[in-house]
């Protein structure tokens, strides 16, 4: 009757009632946000409620929570005792509990709840900001790193149940185009900036412009820039209004933000660095076989095809693409009087050439780089065979890396399709007999069963690299 009345930041107060410690912690459990508990010591047993506050603390684990004891027999529960062995937060006798008591002792706990609260959920929000920021930072993909952070943001804001009502983009611009890298909400799964309404438009292009992040009630406008010149703008929308706390949230993840993509920038700048090194030392290797350095390109194409179509994930199958064309790069410390010798090798010069493997190998094996880890499994194993009659380990079957076994059917595939200064191209039928009779001995039984399934895939690949130099 006191309490009926009374609000707190503009909101009434809903009541719960229990009669003993059992169904306390019923309630308790049913409802996870009550604010004070004001609670007897005595019900059902004489220490029921101090069994209720350890419930609370150390079951429900809420340390937030206001508990306030309030007894009608003060020796049972001793207040000096009580305040030391268990976690209140306010003790009285019944008979201190006056209307206006009542009042002032609840009121002070809502504030204590409310400002706990805010705590909680700051550091909430902050560790949110560390997870999000350590999980996009491994993200490699600028698209898929736009929708991470996109993602992100509806945590730290704790929309997560309420995805329907967030919106957003990340979008980047070049040569004064804004392109879309990511959306979700309305925008999810569209890439053309016809889906941006005119007014949201102009104010994306006003933070480009300007290069500066806009905050309004309920949206905001990040932009960032990195040290290359690459520009970015984040566009998002909830369905409740910033508070000042939302808006730091924001701005510290923007912060981190910014800096994943410079090094998701200069990662790309290594990676694009790494491929051409690989392709141009892969053709060195081949234009001293005096061949057209066509044979690497199309390795690279059809690891990746066997790959993706012996299910490797997209991500690694890109990898073997990319290291692939180092398989004969220990070729570079052959002699040219062997390589390019038009006869038989006699059975010393062959010898000497198997060595191009594990040169290869060492030359690689020091790199950290995952593209050049790749490329020395391959280098070494791409003439091992499957009936461990292969160089230079003579591993059998799984022993070999899939890495090998996959490239060694790209290279003899191509290799037999192609002219070298030993031998002319064998026919398609004839290739396509030897791997059906290899099958089980040279190569991966499984690999050439899918090999030969796709072929037409293969020989499509064959033929768009075949006629202009492509790197």
């Amino acid at each position: 009757m006191v309490l009926n009345d009374v609000t707190f930041d503009g909101k009434g107060l809903s009541f719960v009632h229990a009669y003993s410690a059992k169904e306390a912690k019923r309630l308790l459990t049913e409802h996870g946000d009550i604010a004070v508990v004001l609670l007897d010591v005595v019900m059902e047993t004489d220490d029921a409620g101090l069994q209720v506050v350890e419930y609370i603390r150390k079951s429900l684990k809420n340390p937030i929570m206001r508990i306030i004891l309030r007894t009608g027999q003060p020796g049972q529960a001793p207040e000096k005792q009580v305040i030391v062995d268990y976690d209140i937060n306010d003790y009285k006798e019944k008979t201190e509990l006056t209307s206006q008591k009542l009042f002032t002792t609840l009121v002070t706990s809502l504030r204590s709840y409310r400002d706990l609260s805010i705590i909680e959920n700051s550091k909430k929000g902050l560790e949110d900001i560390i997870v999000a920021s350590s999980t996009i930072l491994k993200i490699q993909s600028l698209r898929k790193f736009a929708s991470g952070v996109l993602t992100q943001l509806t945590s730290i804001l704790g929309l997560e149940g309420n995805a329907l009502h967030c919106h957003g983009l990340a979008l980047t611009k070049e040569n004064e185009s804004i392109q879309i890298l990511a959306g979700i909400g309305e925008f999810a799964n569209h890439e053309k900036m016809d889906v941006v309404s005119e007014e949201i438009l102009n104010k994306i292009r006003t933070s480009f412009y300007e290069k500066s992040s806009l905050f309004e009630d309920d949206s905001f406008f990040i932009y960032f820039q990195s040290q290359f010149g690459s520009e970015y703008v984040i566009y998002f929308k909830g369905k409740n209004k910033l508070s000042e706390w939302d808006r730091y949230l924001i701005e510290i993840y923007g912060a981190n933000v910014s800096i994943a993509f410079e090094n998701l920038y200069l990662n790309k700048e290594v990676e694009l660095s790494q491929r051409e090194v690989i392709f141009t030392l892969g053709e060195i290797a081949e234009t001293r076989s005096k061949e057209t350095g066509y044979h690497v390109k199309r390795v690279a194409e059809y690891s990746k095809l066997l790959a993706m179509i012996s299910g490797i994930p997209e991500e690694e199958a890109e990898m073997i693409r990319l290291a692939s064309p180092m398989h004969d790069v220990g070729k570079i410390a052959i002699s040219d009087d062997f390589l390019n010798k038009p006869g038989k090798l006699t059975y010393e010069e062959y010898e000497v050439m198997k060595t191009h493997a594990v040169i290869g190998y060492d030359m690689l094996k020091h790199s950290k780089r995952s593209i050049m880890k790749t490329a020395a499994i391959i280098a070494l194993q791409h003439h091992e065979k499957y009936n461990g009659l292969g160089y230079p380990h003579g591993l059998k079957g799984e022993e070999i890396h899939i890495y090998g076994r996959i490239t060694a059917i790209a290279d003899v595939f191509d290799a037999l399709g192609s002219d070298r200064v030993y031998k002319k191209a064998w026919e398609m039928e004839r290739i396509l007999t030897l791997f059906k009779e290899e099958r089980g001995e040279h190569f991966d039984p499984h690999l050439v069963d899918l090999f030969l399934k796709h072929i037409d895939q293969f020989i499509a690949i064959k033929e768009t690299y075949q006629d202009e130099k492509v790197f």
